[in-house]
């Protein structure tokens, strides 16, 4: 059953780095920097959560803090895992054909994907800290996995496993340090000057604002005759 995902993955990939070899210099060009480029959009992309969890709620906030963190902490686990595989890269491996990137020296191991673990752990983070940025997070992920793929330098199921281990690694951290990035949120807001950082709102202004309640007919009903205001 393995073997034969393995060959239809290969075949795969040889189909698309052939079909590669086709496209404008141009579109090379952009694909081969979009590997790196991609990756830079969830820079951007974490920098829009923190600013936005700021006016939501403390969690959210600490979700954002947090989603490099576990970016990061995937990206260990991904790298750990590709050292118990020792599978060489499709531009390694297939000789015949032209890649266009340049392929990485043997020993550079192809599986799992170390971009498509970060893309996806990026992603899922994201999704947690900001349910409505899931459409592109998840596009940019899938994009700079089929990247990689397209540049000659992993087979499918790389980067699909990548996807997969950073995305799982990311949600079980986020998930997990949730509740103290929740309270060192909070113990930040207290200090008039990192309390922008956490919070939208003026430094030493109150977290609520207390109003009187409405009065009821109850609460007329035990007023007292003589301290009821008197019609001139």
């Amino acid at each position: 059953m393995v073997s034969e995902i393995l060959a239809v993955s290969a075949a795969w990939s040889r189909a698309v780095i052939e079909s590669a070899v086709d496209l404008p210099s141009w579109t090379q060009d952009a694909a081969h920097a979009g590997t790196d480029l991609f990756l830079g959009v969830f820079a951007l992309l974490f920098l829009a959560a923190w600013w936005r969890a700021r006016s939501v709620s403390p969690r959210l906030v600490g979700l954002a803090l947090f989603a490099p963190v576990a970016t990061v902490v995937a990206y260990a686990v991904s790298n750990t895992v590709k050292s118990f595989f020792e599978q060489t890269r499709p531009c390694q491996a297939m000789t015949d054909l032209a890649t266009i990137a340049t392929c990485d020296p043997v020993g550079d191991w192809s599986f799992p994907s170390n971009h498509a673990a970060i893309a996806g752990a990026a992603a899922a983070a994201l999704v947690l800290a900001w349910r409505r940025i899931a459409v592109v997070a998840v596009l940019v992920a899938l994009l700079e996995a089929f990247s990689r793929v397209l540049v000659g330098v992993h087979y499918p199921h790389d980067v699909t496993a990548g996807l997969l281990i950073g995305a799982t690694v990311a949600v079980l951290a986020s998930l997990a340090t949730a509740r103290p990035m929740t309270e060192l949120t909070g113990i930040l807001a207290r200090n008039d000057r990192l309390r922008p950082l956490v919070r939208a709102d003026r430094p030493g202004a109150p977290d609520t604002v207390a109003r009187p309640a409405p009065a009821t007919s109850e609460d007329t009903a035990e007023t007292p005759a003589g301290d009821r205001p008197v019609r001139v």
